[in-house]
Order: structure tokens, then C-alpha cells, then sequence
């Protein structure tokens, strides 16, 4: 199916394309599009490009006839084939790169093998419905259930239509569904971008990514930082623009700008390789122009993400998501297995600060030896510390693990292991969790996620000896907004006053207790918010090592005190838009 201007499209925006096609009747196209378009800018960057869509979705003939009785066991081996191929593929792509490219393929890869959609699937097909009908009805099923679902589940269904369509396809002995291969350097449209599609991208062929859907937290959107790809979200009025169409796209400021003279572009997009090239070139340390000192460090999934980062001028690891370990795990893995996975990360910052995560299992990243079976809403359910506590020795085995790996690295280590749980919510949690790491002797903190901490922040720190602020989740706590909804992602914006003065409440008690207090949301890869945030009082940022320089650049380029005045100045905004703007017309 397509668009009236001939990009790919799917049923999903159909009626949207076709009221488009409508307003167009009158008039020329070229008339009625926009010169400008606006998203939610996730990756800054400017790119100047023709336009090329995502392959759009195979298309199945409405009311083929049921299968006959005889054939029905060769329908069926031929969809648990076409499942079987699409998945071993995303598992080759998984093989192919690293860090949370290869960890987002792997769950895809997990979830095409679902045995509930394919159980549902193959009921069908057993009745005589054809395969490919069988999984676009099977895969409804759970879309449906997932989106009722809410919270980071409905992230989930994303995932759910990319299996479908290339399941679909390879039942139908059609190309691949996904992001094409253009011949020269464009800029990719699309409605939605699963991880099979955004984690193979080529940075030198694909230029920028818009879509319309997503939102700042989504998979696209963490994939773009990593590949250093300006990124726009939630755009949804691209669906006028056709392939082949230029455009100037500014992931800082999340637009889309048509008509821009190609001299004009290109001066633009020079302006930006400079820009880039100070970054690449920015070796540290992190100080602002007047010299105030910054802790930078590198969010980290795995030993190998590890030692990329510390190619970088991380100091350390502010954030070691210990669950993207165990993503495919079937059954909790043993603490030598578990210490060795942390010895990796340990060994590759030796003598530097590690900040590890204990599980934050549950919603958008289940775990199947730690999840709870069903829950009606899982982003309000029991997950991260929640499941810990639940099961005490779930936890502690990982604090054995922990304190096992810290003891086993670099013996003039000066630094002790640190160690975090996720979604604490009431000051018993936080103090029961802290008595069990220092019985292993381990460094004690929490993060902040949900409001209720950064509330009571002074009687937390009481309990625990750092704080470490994830400002993804309390951006959708704090809004009362699902961070995955492209609908919403003016609201889930960390820029937001309401989550800024959550989190100058949170460092001001840091402060005030003489504890440190981090980032290591999304958040802190944002080169003008980070300015932000140190003028609030936060002590470290920890993001994507790719973010690193061009954080600590921005810094370098600004004053303690312009920070301080753009932390005062963002606090009393009344939208994340006139805050963003506050801070830009302070920092430059």
C-alpha cells in the first residue's frame, strides 16, 4: 500500500493517508506541503538529504480460501519454517554488532519465537485459515493485548508488527521488509523503526532518521545516539513528503525544513561536520570554560560495550544495565556465571568507578526466571527492586556476584564497586537494600525514579550513599504520560519544569548530605540539558559513550555560572519547549 505521494505506508496510518489524499484533491502537492515540519529532536545533528522511506509491509490478498483438510500439516511446517528463518536472521544481524544493537535484535530474535503468537497462529492455520493470514490475526491478538497493557509494554508492539511483516514475507517468498539500500547519502522516513531496522543502518548512507511515531526513549531513538545519527521522533506530519524530496533536517531542533536551497544546505551541513569534528577531536577532561570539574561516564550493557567505552573520555560506568545480560535466560543464571559476565565490565574501567544496576526486570524488558506471569499494567507492576525483594535470593545471589567481580579486578583499585537498585519507591526499600550490599561491601545507592524519592530525597540519603537519577522513567512518573507513546512525548520530555525541579529537589539534598548525586537517564546525552543539569547541582552524567565528547565539548564551551543561570532560568518555564528555548538563548 502507499501514500498519494507514493511512499510505502501501512493499515495502521492508512485512514490518515487517505484523508490526506483529500485535503490534496484541490490542489497541487507541491502547493500544500509544509515548509516546515516539527518533531521531538532526540540526536543533534544537521543532515540535508533526499528523503527515502521504509519498505512498507507485504500486502496479503483479503479472502483467500481456506486451506483443504490434506494440506494443512504442510501450511503449518511451512509457517514454523518462515518463523524459524526470520528468526535465525535476527540472530545473525544480533552476531554482526554490539552493545544494545545486539541486545535488542536478540530479544526480537526471542520474541518471533514466541510460543504464544505462534501457538495462536498455528491453531488457525489447523482450522484451514492460510499462514499468512494466521499470523497477521495471531500477532493482532497480542498487539491489542500489549497496548491495553500500556506502560513499556506498548513499546513491545513495535517489535510484534516487524516480525509479522517479514514472517509474512518470507511466506510469500518476498523481499524483506525494512529499510532500503539508497544509492546515494539520504535521510529515512518512516512511521515506526523497530531494532531490526535502525540496528544495521549505515551512518554514511543514512544521513538522519524522522519518523512518526516513538518517542524520545524509544529503541530508535537509543540506536541513534549510539551511531551518532541526527534523529527526530513523533513527526507526524511527514506523511505529505514523498521519496526523493530534500530535506534539512535538525535533530536539536526536531525540524524538518523543506525548500532550502542546496547551497544553502550544504553550507549548513559543513557548519555541523565542523561542529562534530571539535567533538570527535575533544579529548577532556571535563571541566566547564571556567574550570569546574564534571564527571562523565559511559552507560554500559556488557563487557564488550564496556571496552568500547573506555576507548572513550568516560571516567567510568555510571549505569551497567545488568538485565540486557539475560534477556534470553530461561533460568537465573548461577552467581560464577553471573560474576564472570561482571569481571568483564570490572576489568575494562580497572581502578575506575563502576555503578552497577542490580535487575531492572520487568514491563518493557521481562525476564522469564524473574517476571511476574501477568499483570495489568506492568510499568506500575512489580519490577526492578520490587522483584528483589520479592525473591531475596534473586537478589542477593546478584550482590554475591557483584562483590565477587569488584574483589577480582585490579587489587590498587581505589574505588570500591557501586551498586544501585532501580524503582525503589519508599525509604524501607531503600534501607533493606543498602543493608545487604554493605554486608558485602559494596557501596549502597538508588535511583530516582519514581517521585516519591526525590520528595523524600533527605531522608533517603539517611539509608544509602548516592542517588542516581534515571530521568527516562521519572519523566513518565512524573507526568503521568507513557514514555512510549508518540503522543505524548511533549509530555515524557526530561526538559519538562515539573521533572527539572524534581531533580534540582534531589541534587539540592545531595548537597545538602554531602553525597553525590548522578544522571544516567537519556537525558544526560543531551549536550544542552547536561549544562543544565550540572547547574542544578548534579555531580555526574552517565550516558552512551558515543555522547561523550560532544557532552563534554558543549561544557567546555560554557561557564559554571551560564549553567546556574540557564538551571534558574528552566525552572520557571511553563512548557519544555519555552525551557529548551530558555536554556539555548543563555548557553548559545
Amino acid at each position: 500500500m502507499t501514500n498519494q505521494v507514493g511512499q510505502p505506508t501501512t493499515p495502521e496510518v492508512a485512514d490518515e493517508a487517505s484523508t490526506e489524499a483529500s485535503e490534496t484533491a484541490t490542489g497541487s502537492i507541491t502547493t500544500l506541503l509544509p515548509d516546515s515540519v516539527t518533531g521531538t529532536g532526540v540526536v543533534p545533528g544537521i543532515a540535508y538529504a533526499p528523503v527515502v522511506w521504509k519498505q512498507g509491509r507485504p500486502e496479503t490478498l483479503p479472502h483467500e480460501p481456506d486451506v483443504a483438510q490434506e494440506d494443512r500439516a504442510q501450511e503449518a511446517a511451512h509457517l514454523e519454517t518462515a518463523v524459524e528463518t526470520v528468526a535465525a536472521r535476527l540472530e545473525d544481524r544480533a552476531s554482526q554488532v554490539t552493545g544494545v544493537a545486539s541486545n535488542v535484535l536478540s530479544a526480537t530474535a526471542a520474541l518471533a519465537r514466541d510460543r504464544g503468537w505462534k501457538r495462536a497462529a498455528l491453531k488457525l492455520v489447523k482450522g484451514g485459515t492460510p499462514a499468512p493470514q494466521a499470523v497477521v490475526a495471531a500477532i493482532a491478538q497480542f498487539i491489542t493485548t500489549f497496548e491495553k497493557l500500556g506502560g513499556l509494554m506498548a513499546e513491545r508492539t513495535t517489535d510484534l508488527r516487524d516480525i509479522r511483516d517479514r514472517v509474512i514475507a518470507e511466506l510469500l517468498g518476498l523481499p524483506e521488509p525494512g529499510v532500503p539500500t539508497p544509492a546515494q547519502p539520504s535521510v529515512l522516513f518512516a512511521d515506526d523503526l523497530a531494532p531490526a531496522d535502525t540496528a544495521g543502518l549505515d551512518p554514511s548512507v543514512i544521513t538522519a532518521l524522522v519518523t512518526q511515531l516513538g518517542g524520545p526513549t524509544s529503541h530508535t531513538a537509543i540506536i541513534a545516539r549510539q551511531l551518532a545519527i541526527p534523529c527526530i521522533v513523533a513527526a507526524s506530519k511527514i506523511g505529505k513528503i514523498a521519496d526523493g524530496t530534500r530535506v534539512l533536517v535538525d535533530g536539536g531542533a526536531g525540524t524538518i525544513q523543506l525548500g532550502i536551497d542546496e547551497q544553502e544546505g550544504a553550507r549548513l551541513v559543513a557548519e555541523d561536520a565542523a561542529r562534530r569534528e571539535a567533538i570527535r577531536s575533544w579529548r577532556g577532561p571535563a571541566t566547564t570554560k571556567d574550570g569546574r570539574d564534571v564527571e562523565l561516564l559511559a552507560n554500559v550493557q556488557d563487557g564488550a560495550g564496556a571496552r568500547k567505552a573506555a576507548e572513550s573520555q568516560a571516567r567510568g560506568v555510571g549505569l551497567f544495565r545488568t538485565e540486557l545480560c539475560f534477556l534470553n535466560s530461561e533460568d537465573e543464571p548461577s552467581i560464577e556465571e553471573q560474576t564472570g559476565i561482571y569481571s568483564e565490565v570490572f576489568a575494562a574501567f580497572a581502578g575506575h568507578k563502576v555503578v552497577v544496576r542490580t535487575l531492572d526486570a520487568g514491563s518493557d524488558k521481562p525476564l522469564k526466571f524473574a517476571n511476574m506471569e501477568h499483570e495489568e499494567n506492568p510499568a506500575l507492576g512489580v519490577r526492578g527492586v520490587r522483584i528483589g525483594l520479592r525473591d531475596i535470593e534473586l537478589l542477593t545471589n546478584q550482590l554475591d556476584a557483584v562483590a565477587a567481580a569488584a574483589a577480582a579486578r585490579d587489587e590498587d583499585a581505589e574505588t570500591p564497586a557501586w551498586v544501585m537498585a532501580p524503582m525503589v519507591a519508599t525509604i524501607p526499600e531503600a534501607k533493606r537494600f543498602a543493608q545487604l550490599a554493605r554486608e558485602r561491601g559494596i557501596k549502597p545507592g538508588i535511583m530516582v525514579e519514581v517521585p516519591s524519592v526525590a520528595l523524600l530525597a533527605p531522608a533517603f540519603l539517611e539509608h544509602v550513599d548516592f542517588l542516581s537519577i534515571g530521568t527516562n522513567d521519572l519523566s513518565q512518573y512524573t507526568m503521568a504520560a507513557d514514555r512510549m507513546s508518540p503522543h505524548l512525548a511533549t509530555l515524557t520530555d526530561p526538559w519538562q519544569p515539573a521533572v527539572l525541579t524534581l531533580i534540582a529537589m534531589t541534587a539540592r539534598a545531595g548537597a545538602d548530605a554531602d553525597k553525590p548525586v548522578g544522571v544516567c537517564g537519556e537525558a544526560a546525552a543531551d549536550p544542552l540539558l547536561a549544562c543544565v543539569l550540572i547547574g542544578l547541582g548534579v555531580t555526574s552524567l552517565s550516558m552512551a559513550a558515543s555522547a561523550v565528547s560532544g557532552v563534554g565539548a558543549q561544557l567546555a564551551a560554557v561557564t559554571f555560572a551560564q549553567c546556574q543561570e540557564a538551571a534558574e532560568a528552566v525552572l520557571s518555564a511553563s512548557d519544555s519547549a519555552s525551557a529548551r528555548e530558555r536554556a539555548r538563548t543563555i548557553l548559545g
